[in-house]
């Protein structure tokens, strides 16, 4: 059975202190919290399985996952349970869930509430990690068909853009713009304006880590073939 440190998700060096201690009071939290309205307010699907006890199925970008409940933990489809930091990460996404609708604007970092202070921060280790994997000759192609090979579907933002599913009420947006003579290219990681409505903003941090990783293994492994 693989363990939970294989897991396809790797632990950031940028997890908030704390985060994991807490996933026993974010569970308190939701103690009497009915399962219908856990997945109305997160848009999980359920599937009761006897009296009082059910599986939350949703999706952690492509990979799918289960939610026992009443207790609240999270496994692979394979049973393996979660790392505990994604453990409170997603705890953090049932807690915070309000069932918002998504506004369809796409915002930055910066712009969502309390990201202004950490933006320099979460630039230097989501877009800028991931522009400076990218090749200097061909970048924008590179980047394409790394975001293609991970699902992304892609939108009309910036030189190339794609848009990835991280949560089932938080979408994602990688943009790439092409640098010239006097700007260097860029790439950004964007959210829906919505996303506090969801995630705290540590974990908005967390998902977009998540993902440029993501890519950067993907642009990796594509340097090496």
């Amino acid at each position: 059975m693989t363990s939970p440190s294989r897991f396809p998700f790797k632990k950031p060096e940028q997890t908030p202190p704390g985060l994991e201690s807490r996933a026993g009071e974010l569970r308190a939290s939701l103690e009497g919290t009915p399962a219908e309205s856990l997945a109305a307010r997160t848009g999980t699907s359920y599937l009761e399985i006897v009296p009082g006890r059910c599986e939350f199925h949703f999706n952690l970008f492509d990979k799918p996952l289960i939610g026992a409940f009443p207790n609240l933990t999270f496994f692979a489809p394979s049973g393996d349970k979660l790392p505990d930091f994604l453990q409170a990460l997603l705890l953090y996404y049932f807690v915070t869930a309000d069932g918002a609708p998504l506004t369809g604007q796409w915002v930055s970092f910066a712009d969502l509430p309390g990201g202004r202070m950490y933006n320099q921060a979460f630039q230097g280790y989501s877009g800028d990690v991931l522009r400076n994997s990218i090749p200097q000759t061909a970048g924008i192609e590179r980047f394409k068909s790394a975001c293609l090979a991970l699902g992304g579907q892609p939108l009309d933002i910036g030189s190339a853009s794609f848009a990835f599913p991280a949560l089932p009420r938080v979408p994602l947006l990688l943009t790439f713009w092409l640098g010239d003579e006097d700007f260097p290219s860029s790439c950004k990681v964007l959210f829906d304006s919505s996303a506090t409505h969801y995630l705290p903003i540590d974990g908005c941090a967390i998902l977009g880590s998540q993902l440029t990783g993501k890519l950067v293994k993907a642009i990796n492994s594509a340097k090496s073939v």
